[in-house]
């Protein structure tokens, strides 16, 4: 069945409720029911370079199970009950795949950003008291494992680490040389470190224990990008069963084929397209372990989408507009969709990409918070350009507003708060530290997105900005997006980030920083005249435009918006310095879980009354860095 339009959810819906439905009731049901139904059927493929010939390892369903099944039954061997936590630091191979279903089989499974720094991977493992660690042995390239080990000695709680080699996805004579070229094991450890193959042959190809047929939190991801220390959010197993319903009842049947360079340590990838292939049947592929940002995957991904016969695409808008940077120069001929996600798609990109590459786009939303899905625009039927498209079934999407008597839903096309209730949200206990979850919700049942945005008079969604991204100048509110949209358009730009410098007036003005495409040449001052022409509210012409060579980005792929405030409060509060002839210097911005971004200064001969006389007029606070 295809997207359905506004009147066919609410046919869906008046089908039965939610909790009537004859779905699968936990993870290990649910893929032993599709391995019943499609048990020859590739499931999941793996390659570990991106050239379209280049070696690769495939799955069936039959062999995915067997697999999950030992995983499962291995971290029950180390001690992991159904309320214990088995986190991996992973980049993306068959196995973290396995790791991740067989992860929350046997208890809690705990996904981490490999990019992250030790000390948050540690945080992270002790908010979580993470009992086993699923994590890389030392490969060439990659310094996850030895980051890994660091977190782990501050991480007391970890029992057991189990390493995977991705060696056994090279061939000769590549496969010959990583013994001599392997980085050194770290230091000594408190945990007991195990080989994820050997572990897995010496388990039965059966449960060893019960597996429940009960509701259970089964998934915690963390929040937020590459600085910072993440929230945990907790999902329950019926909430990425809901993923899997939505993706077999209305995007995927068990023909399909899907590219998924996005990682596996993200919602996206782990519930919207790992739950929505598992439960139709369909294959998904994982090109390089860093996927979009493998060596050559930009290069290579048409002619990886001819090798495969790729059906749907998932992507996100800076992927997008990468691959616009590469000729289409493969035959894609059963591509039938690009889903993008994670981020609003710029206009003049969407028909750019539809151009050159003749696949329809379709855009959905969806956060960590409400176990991903929201909505989506209908694969048949009105897709509007921009929007987020309309609810999913069994999916409530509320645009809320602060009053006096308390929140008040918004008139049509009324900007207001994205608030969702559906199958995945969970009222009161999103976050797994308590004090997160304050103020969260509305009416105790709506999860408050903090995303800015409308529903038009058809029910389309249309998000029109980020709550905490908006830009406050002196009280009036900018929407980056405006700034962003207009840059994306000059020829020169490939990824625009716009933010709220400090100001000492203002409390804030609009700034923004470029990725320029590769070859391209243009100064900021010439963009800076650009907007003034494209950005049509005059508050909201940017006072600084910066051109990086490389945007932060999220591992998801999203500009990481904290590094741009930092690198604009590092300028703003040293040029400030500088003209007041104050020899102290900004060296670093951290984020304080308390009082935010907190500027970290050098001294250099500087006291405190000649700093404080220059830099308290801002918003921002500072201190000395020791």
């Amino acid at each position: 069945m295809d997207m359905a339009p506004m009147a066919e959810k609410i046919q869906i819906e008046a089908e039965m409720d939610w909790d009537a439905r004859d779905v699968p009731k936990t993870i290990h049901q649910m893929l032993s029911r599709t391995a019943a139904a499609y048990p020859d059927n590739k499931a999941v493929s793996f390659q570990l370079t991106s050239g379209p010939a280049d070696k690769a390892e495939t799955l069936t369903y039959r062999q995915l199970l067997d697999r999950v099944t030992r995983a499962a039954n291995l971290f029950r061997a180390q001690g992991v009950e159904e309320g214990d936590v088995v986190s991996y630091i992973l980049p993306n191979c068959t196995d973290t795949l396995v790791t991740y279903l067989g992860g929350a089989v046997a208890g809690i499974v705990n996904p981490i950003n490999p990019l992250l720094e030790p000390e948050q991977i540690a945080a992270i493992l002790r908010e979580t008291n993470s009992k086993v660690v699923v994590t890389l042995k030392a490969f060439p390239k990659t310094d996850i494992a030895q980051k890994v080990s660091e977190a782990v000695r501050h991480a007391p709680n970890v029992r057991s680490v189990i390493e995977i080699d991705l060696k056994k996805h090279l061939a000769p004579p590549k496969s010959w040389l990583i013994p001599l070229i392997r980085p050194k094991n770290p230091g000594p450890r408190h945990a007991d470190y195990l080989d994820f193959e050997a572990g897995l042959a010496r388990q039965p190809t059966t449960l060893s224990f019960t597996d429940t047929p009960r509701d259970r939190c089964g998934f915690y991801f963390h929040t937020g990008g590459t600085t910072g220390m993440p929230k945990v959010a907790q999902h329950m197993v019926s909430g990425a069963i809901y993923n899997g319903w939505i993706g077999q009842r209305m995007l995927y049947g068990p023909d399909e084929v899907v590219m998924c360079p996005l990682p596996l340590f993200h919602v996206f990838a782990c519930h919207v397209v790992s739950m929505g292939v598992l439960m139709s049947g369909a294959h998904v592929v994982f090109p390089t372990p860093a996927g979009y940002r493998g060596d050559g995957v930009f290069d290579n991904f048409w002619k990886l989408c001819e090798r495969w016969k790729v059906t749907f695409i998932f992507t996100v808008p800076t992927a997008i507009s990468a691959k616009m940077q590469r000729p289409v120069d493969a035959d894609l001929s059963t591509v039938k969709y690009a889903f993008s996600g994670s981020a609003p798609l710029p206009v003049e990109l969407f028909r750019r990409f539809e151009k050159a590459a003749g696949i329809e786009i379709i855009e959905g939303y969806g956060l960590t918070e409400a176990t991903c899905l929201v909505a989506c625009n209908p694969l048949n039927g009105e897709k509007k350009i921009g929007s987020i498209g309309l609810p999913f079934p069994y999916t409530e999407v509320k645009i809320l507003r602060d009053a006096p008597e308390g929140p008040v839903e918004c008139a049509v096309d009324e900007i207001g708060e994205i608030c969702v209730s559906n199958p995945g949200v969970v009222p009161g206990s999103t976050y797994i530290e308590q004090d997160k979850n304050h103020r969260l919700f509305h009416h105790d049942i709506y999860l408050r997105t903090g995303d800015l945005g409308r529903v038009d008079a058809d029910g389309y969604l249309w998000i029109t900005g980020r709550a905490k991204d908006l830009i406050i100048r002196g009280g009036h509110n900018i929407d980056p997006a405006e700034i962003e949209e207009a840059l994306l358009g000059h020829e020169a730009v490939a990824f625009a980030g716009a933010i709220g410098q400090p100001d000492s007036r203002a409390g804030e003005m609009p700034c923004a920083y470029v990725e320029l495409v590769s070859g391209a040449e243009v100064t900021g001052e010439e963009l800076m005249e650009y907007c003034k022409v494209h950005v049509h509210e005059r508050a909201a012409h940017p006072k600084f435009v910066g051109i990086m060579d490389e945007l932060p980005k999220t591992g998801v792929g999203k500009i990481f918006k904290p590094a741009l405030r930092m690198a604009a409060i590092t300028r703003v509060y040293n040029g400030a310095l500088e003209a007041a002839g104050v020899p102290a210097r900004v060296v670093e911005v951290i984020d304080d879980k308390t009082r935010g971004l907190v500027a970290q200064l050098d001294r250099n001969g500087a006291d405190a009354a000649e700093v404080a006389k220059v830099l308290d007029d801002y918003t921002r606070p500072w201190e000395w860095s020791s």
